[in-house]
């Protein structure tokens, strides 16, 4: 289970809350501003046992912005990590570009970097506000299952579908014998 854009305090402390209650572990994509302005949550986020990777500092889409803003990006987000780390707490460095974009030079840059590119194969949608929560549900019901990369958003924009569909798919994982584990 990966959650991306956090960390914030309107909806990410919920979240953690949801994954003790199910003893589950979790990756946090983490957006560097998000944790210039709230690094007690991130450093929450690693001492609950969850791994936190790089989500760019400001969010940015490969796809739209030049290598070398990419990189800087990629770098300015690694700093500010640094900043609330206390001690080497996983053993990989993770990456997943925002909006599942980039291109091929950048991701060669972030490898070289050593970085992991994760990328996911169960996309919730809980950041659509024009699909109900239902349907977020749904997407992940039906796609679901064991060894499975979720993404969901710990965002103001997917908080209403997040708060419906999160507990509910941590039920459906524990009624299924599986659990969730943190990428490192």
């Amino acid at each position: 289970m990966t959650f991306d854009d956090g960390p914030i305090p309107e909806v990410t402390p919920w979240v953690l809350d949801q994954l003790r209650k199910y003893d589950a572990r979790a990756t946090f994509f983490c957006i560097g501003d998000n944790i210039a302005k709230h690094p007690k949550i991130a450093q929450q986020i690693l001492a609950e046992k969850h791994a936190i990777g790089n989500h760019t500092f400001h969010h940015k889409n490969g796809w739209k912005t030049s290598f070398e803003d990419y990189i800087k990006d990629f770098k300015l987000f690694n700093s500010e990590f640094k900043n609330i780390r206390k001690e080497n707490t996983q053993s990989k460095k993770l990456f997943r570009p925002p909006y599942g974009k980039m291109t091929s030079l950048q991701a060669k840059a972030i490898l070289k970097k050593g970085h992991d590119i994760i990328m996911w194969n169960v996309l919730s949608g809980d950041y659509n506000q024009h699909i109900s929560e239902e349907k977020c549900l749904s997407n992940v019901l039906k796609n679901i299952q064991e060894g499975s990369v979720v993404v969901f958003h710990d965002s103001l924009k997917a908080e209403k579908n997040l708060r419906y569909v999160l507990p509910k798919v941590l039920e459906y994982i524990k009624e299924q014998g599986w659990s969730c584990k943190a990428i490192d």
